[in-house]
């Protein structure tokens, strides 16, 4: 049975494929007045509890986000880039930062930052702020939303780039790779070297959704290649993304599966401080255990031995996004919404 939100939701899509949804949009379909709207937005405590939970709940059904510029911006065009990422500490969204302000800057167009924390909720409540200050464009972290982000996105008639993962349903456009596939990739390179007994350390956490993808890919792997044994896995998640917990990791793995020949990381994050520990313990790698990661940081580079690790195209990510809003910004469609720059399997000393 359809519930009474749906035709609101239909209509919403409808009319942002043309124009983002107005004030009056919400008054029409609360049934009030333009100026009763601003009131419940701006004043709520003085606007009848029934009137404002009615204009509340056409505010959410249209995906409507109070233009908080609007009065500075006659043009309504900010020429700003609202950026979404998922952590400030791991040098791959440096990198990917990088690229992207580079080409964005080249045409005078500002990076606005925000950061989710591997969080939902907060992603939510980023999105609706950084919609309030009316970006001309959207670069977005993973292809995983809440209904009411993507609603508002598509709401909001502003282009935007999903990255760092891949669907058949972006919101708009889409520049990244397949967390699966790499996962799946790295277990076949293992499989192929002679390994038998892997195992996968990552953080599960809700949020964490291209780590959930990349389990994904290592479990597909197993039964691919070892079929009828019981994946090994580890969940990371009460640890914090950070090099010091690559040493307890290590040793909960040595402690739960004491005969895995290779422990799979997530991320290179962890897979950096496990490597970091072992050389501190006096285990050697990759002769008593291998390792590999995920992302090819600046440090996976540089340990000894050199961490084996998926290599992603980091900088080129930010740059073919920069180049789709670019051309989405000027109203031009590109050659593709969707680029797929794939990875490669990096083989150094420590698998």
């Amino acid at each position: 049975m359809s519930s009474d939100t749906e035709p609101a939701a239909t209509e919403a899509r409808r009319r942002s494929s043309t124009r983002s949804v107005t004030l009056r949009d919400v008054a029409q379909r609360a049934g009030v007045s333009s100026q009763t709207v601003s009131r419940v937005l701006r004043i709520p405590d003085e606007v009848a509890p029934h009137t404002r939970a009615r204009v509340e709940a056409a505010v959410r059904e249209c995906g409507y986000v109070p233009n908080l510029a609007a009065r500075n911006l006659a043009s309504n065009r900010s020429r700003i880039v609202a950026t979404v990422i998922p952590s400030l500490s791991a040098s791959v969204f440096s990198e990917t930062l990088t690229g992207l302000s580079a080409v964005l800057a080249s045409e005078g167009y500002q990076v606005l930052l925000g950061y989710t924390d591997y969080d939902d909720e907060r992603e939510e409540q980023l999105i609706r702020s950084l919609l309030g200050r009316r970006p001309d464009g959207f670069f977005m972290t993973g292809v995983i939303h809440r209904e009411a982000v993507v609603t508002m996105l598509r709401a909001s008639d502003v282009p935007v780039v999903e990255t760092w993962d891949w669907t058949d349903t972006p919101i708009d456009a889409l520049v990244g790779f397949s967390n699966e596939d790499a996962m799946y990739e790295m277990v076949s390179f293992l499989h192929g070297a002679g390994y038998r007994a892997p195992c996968f350390v990552g953080s599960l956490v809700h949020g964490d959704h291209r780590s959930r993808r990349r389990l994904d890919g290592y479990l597909r792997a197993a039964e691919t290649y070892w079929p009828g044994t019981e994946p090994r896995v580890i969940d990371a998640s009460e640890h914090p993304l950070s090099l010091e917990s690559g040493g307890p990791l290590l040793e909960l793995a040595g402690r739960l599966h004491p005969e895995a020949d290779v422990l799979v990381f997530a991320t290179d994050i962890y897979a950096n401080g496990a490597l970091l520990a072992a050389q501190s313990r006096g285990i050697r790698v990759p002769e008593d255990i291998a390792v590999t990661g995920f992302g090819d940081f600046e440090l996976s580079r540089l340990l000894g031995p050199g961490l084996t690790t998926v290599a992603l195209p980091n900088q080129s990510i930010g740059r073919e996004a920069a180049a789709l809003l670019l051309d989405r910004m000027r109203g031009t469609e590109p050659p593709s919404r969707d680029v797929d720059l794939g990875f490669e399997i990096r083989r150094r000393g420590s698998a």
